[in-house]
Order: C-alpha cells, then structure tokens, then sequence
C-alpha cells in the first residue's frame, strides 16, 4: 500500500501533464420528476484542464440551467474547475423538485474531490436550492420520495455526441444510464456501503492536503517530498 501511495504521490509531483482546453457540448435533457412530470434542464460541458497524454480531457465545467415551475424562476447550477484536483468536482447525478423545492445529487469526481469533500458514504454530495442560492445539505434532508437518477451521469457529452440528439428525452436518459452496474448510481442509496475492492468511490485511500498535494495522512516519507519540492 506504501508502495502504491508513494507511486501516486511521484505522479502528482513529476508527471508530465497536458492542459488543452476543447470544445463545449450543450444540449436540451428532459428529466422525469418522482411525480411523473417533466422539466426541461438545458446542459453544457466543457473539456480541459490536467489529464494523462493521450487521454480525453476531463469535464471542467458543466452547466444545469432550468426553469423551477412553482415560481418560474430561471436557476443556474455549475460545477466549474478546481485547481486543487485538476477539473470540476461534482457529476449530477439526480434533479428532483419537491414541496416546490429544488434539489440535486451528485458524485465527486475522481478520488482527490471525493477526498476533498469529506468522503461521504454513499458517495454523495447533496444540494438544496433555498433563498435563491445552492447549499450542501446532509443526504438524511433529501426527501425520502426523492431516489432515482435521471439526469445522464457518465461523460453526458460524450453520450450526447453519440446519440446525435440536440434533445435528449427521460427514455434516451434512462437508456444511457442502464449500463450502470454500481449500486449507488443505479438508485439513491440512504445508508453507507462497503468497499469493493476498487470498484466503488468509497475504495479511494484517505488523502489529505498538504502544502497543495495530496498526501496519505501520516506519512513522514510524502510529507519530506512536499517540503523538499516546495522549499
């Protein structure tokens, strides 16, 4: 596990990186609400920042735009870039109303955000839209009728490309999310779930930040690598 740590942390030290920017993707997705009515969200995303040469870019920015119907405003919901893991932080993964209340779920992307944002378990980051602002909330305040995804959660814009649709409707969504094999993005999970030897978020080691790295917390050895390098 040393031995995996240390390799992670020569990564983040001394790899080489491209940052490229690519082009943006937008379209027009319709949700299903738990009630059976439909919103319309208009979504964009765009590539760029830090990723492996040769690999696609990661999601850097990402858009949810909607009207919320009980009061015809217009809201606004962005997951934008974060210099600290290197592309945006969140995946929406749900867009639910309830008692005329917006709320959405999303996944951390990647183990430094999931880290990052105190490792919950399930792994999500819940958001309840009050008083015209976006706050994090505890998963046990998401209403209990609120439980199915419906928004497409892996690389939307490249699911969108490939359909070809500049409107995607809550068939299309329920289709491209059916290769989902992790419990936790098929549903809304309401308690924590076990490791699975890599395959789910959960498995992520513990990280901390340091001097602006990723660390496993108390390791000597990876702390006198930062301080040499930041010296």
């Amino acid at each position: 596990m040393k031995r995996w740590a240390m390799a992670i942390l020569l990564m983040i030290l001394g790899s080489s990186m491209s940052a490229c920017a690519m082009g943006g993707t937008s379209w027009k997705e319709e949700v299903l609400l738990h009630d059976g009515s439909k919103i319309v969200v208009q979504r964009s995303v765009e590539r760029g920042g830090r990723h492996e040469i040769g690999q696609q870019p990661p999601i850097k920015d990402q858009n949810l735009d909607f009207i919320l119907p009980s009061t015809n405003e217009s809201v606004t919901w962005k997951s934008q870039y974060s210099e600290d893991i290197g592309l945006a932080d969140f995946q929406p993964l749900l867009l639910d109303i309830s008692r005329r209340t917006a709320y959405l779920v999303t996944a951390p992307v990647g183990c430094l955000s999931y880290n990052k944002w105190g490792r919950p378990n399930p792994p999500y980051v819940v958001f309840k839209y009050d008083n015209k602002t976006w706050q994090r909330i505890p998963l046990q305040e998401l209403p209990a009728e609120i439980k199915t995804p419906n928004l497409i959660f892996s690389s939307p814009d490249n699911e969108v490309e490939k359909l070809g649709e500049g409107f995607v409707t809550a068939v299309m969504v329920q289709h491209a999310n059916s290769d989902l094999t992790q419990p936790e993005f098929r549903s809304i999970l309401r308690e924590a779930i076990k490791g699975k030897n890599g395959i789910s978020i959960t498995d992520c080691e513990e990280l901390i930040r340091y001097k602006g790295y990723w660390i496993m917390p108390n390791d000597p050895v990876a702390r006198g690598m930062v301080d040499r390098k930041t010296k």
